[in-house]
């Protein structure tokens, strides 16, 4: 009996090896699945918590399941098959870092059968799907799980810098060996809650070639578009500018991060359910997982674009019918988007180089799907921040509405202005006549005093000259009453008033007399 095996990945499983080597069925694949995370997960709670090292990104721990069971594993009715657990203390961290309990992660993947769902890629990747809605387990190739594991130090580091992302968040790798064949698979959070109907997939790259659903896709019940479809049948999806601003950040940032690994080829998953619609579409298990409350942090559309990015508990609204969706509009639909990147382990490698190179002689080399990561990931954002989605902007309306209530403002503060003002000026006025009162009556006062210069017209002209040049007051110049003496006692009264003149004698004014 051949005991070879072939370095398969993904897809559905092949014998490789001698005639009595039997090719696993479905059934035995999801048993033997969930019976390996099951017996590796709980032998890993025994082993102390500590901080991650550079070596655990790259242990692989091996056991053998025998279906009539050991010493240390537990008898089964699948075919026997080896079971390898990747990196598992570095899932172990990634698994506490969004929260999950191993009791949590178990009963989600060991407690139901999993749900086998299609795959309307071109991986030919099994994909399942867990009862309760939390995590999607993908079969991966070779090369994909290779990848990932050298991706690990570099993923680990960014989920630390920021869980909050849409990268795809990876909470397990393993292998089964059965039957000739290895099956490598990833665990990841679920994007498109099945509870809720989506009205509209997409598959978005930013890319036009070849980029429209098949006929066959089409058929569907629930068919996954493309790029191009998305530009016939949507205008674009409009947010609010706030949620915008987040949406295009949180790209922009995982874009960076990917350029930087030298990934290409990944997609935007994009779910839309349309809130007009009935709500519940598909009903039934998806239910369960709200009702006893979200165990995985960050794993929702709005939760992956909000926040500082600390480890916080989940928003206060993610039990709502919303699951989690980002509200937008399209023409006069409210919506609820569900989005997420996927298909990241897929590097510019040589045979990808070869690839673009080819489509680029016989096709536009910008429209193509394989490209350079860093032009990859800058038609990728364009794409999303132009086409895909769209800021709402405020209504004429609304801003005119807004012009006539601040002319009514600056009316109504004008008004109490200029109320204020005439209260100001009646009080400086009252003010101003009682001054001008008190003025009156010292005037009336002062009127009493008799006057000093007589109005007769017949003052005498020695008195007038004498009044006039005197440098004494007024008040000292009196009057005598007219008698035959009048020059006399003119001369007296000038003598008293007036200082000699300069350079004549102090008798000088008998002479000008």
């Amino acid at each position: 009996m051949s005991s070879t095996t072939d370095e398969t990945g993904g897809g559905r499983p092949q014998k490789t090896g001698g005639k009595d080597h039997k090719k696993p069925t479905a059934e035995a694949l999801r048993g033997a699945i969930q019976l390996g995370i099951g017996y590796t997960v709980g032998n890993l709670t025994s082993k102390p918590d500590r901080d991650v090292l550079m070596q655990d990104f790259y242990v692989v721990e091996s056991v053998f399941l025998p279906s009539e069971g050991s010493n240390l594993t537990p008898a089964h009715h699948y075919p026997d098959f080896r079971f390898k657990n990747y990196a598992p203390l570095a899932f172990r961290y990634f698994r506490e870092l969004f929260g999950i309990k191993p009791d949590d992660y178990l009963y989600s993947i060991c407690k139901e059968p999993l749900i086998e769902l299609s795959n309307p890629g071109a991986s030919s990747s099994w994909f399942y799907l867990t009862s309760d809605d939390e995590f999607i387990i993908k079969t991966v190739q070779h090369k994909e799980a290779e990848f990932l594991q050298k991706l690990l130090p570099g993923y680990y580091m960014n989920l630390n810098q920021n869980p909050r992302t849409l990268l795809p968040k990876f909470y397990g790798l393993y292998c089964i060996q059965c039957g000739g064949v290895n099956i490598r698979l990833v665990v990841m959070n679920n994007i498109l809650p099945r509870s809720l109907k989506m009205h509209y997939k997409y598959d978005l790259k930013g890319s036009t070639y070849k980029r429209r659903a098949s006929r066959k896709e089409r058929s569907k019940s629930s068919p996954t578009f493309k790029d191009l479809d998305f530009q016939e049948m949507h205008e674009g999806l409009y947010f609010d500018a706030d949620t915008y601003s987040a949406l295009m950040k949180t790209l922009q940032r995982d874009c960076r991060v990917l350029e930087s690994f030298k990934i290409m080829d990944y997609s935007l998953l994009l779910g839309i359910h349309v809130l007009d619609r009935k709500m519940r579409g598909r009903g039934g298990r998806g239910d369960s997982k709200r009702q006893g409350g979200q165990k995985v942090l960050y794993s929702t559309a709005r939760e992956s674009i909000q926040g500082d990015g600390k480890a916080a508990e989940p928003l206060a609204d993610a039990d709502d019918d919303t699951m989690g969706g980002i509200p937008a509009k399209h023409k006069e639909e409210k919506l609820l988007i569900f989005l997420g990147i996927i298909d990241i382990l897929q590097s510019y490698r040589l045979i990808k180089k070869v690839e673009h190179s080819w489509k680029a002689l016989v096709h536009d080399g910008d429209t193509v799907s394989v490209h350079r990561p860093n032009f990859y990931a800058d038609r990728f954002l364009k794409f999303m921040g132009g086409t895909v989605f769209k800021k709402i902007h405020p209504l004429r309306g609304a801003s005119s509405k807004r012009k006539r209530n601040s002319i009514q403002c600056r009316s109504a503060s004008q008004e109490v202005l200029s109320t204020v003002k005439e209260e100001s000026q009646e009080e400086r006025r009252a003010q101003s006549l009682e001054k001008l009162d008190s003025i009156d009556d010292t005037d009336t006062h002062s009127s009493q005093k008799p006057d000093v210069i007589p109005s007769s017209t017949r003052l005498d002209p020695a008195i007038s000259a004498a009044t006039l040049s005197s440098a004494y007051s007024i008040d000292d110049v009196t009057t005598e009453p007219q008698t035959e003496n009048r020059t006399s006692s003119s001369t007296l009264a000038l003598e008293d008033s007036v200082p000699p003149l300069p350079g004549t004698p102090e008798s000088g004014l008998d002479v000008y007399l």
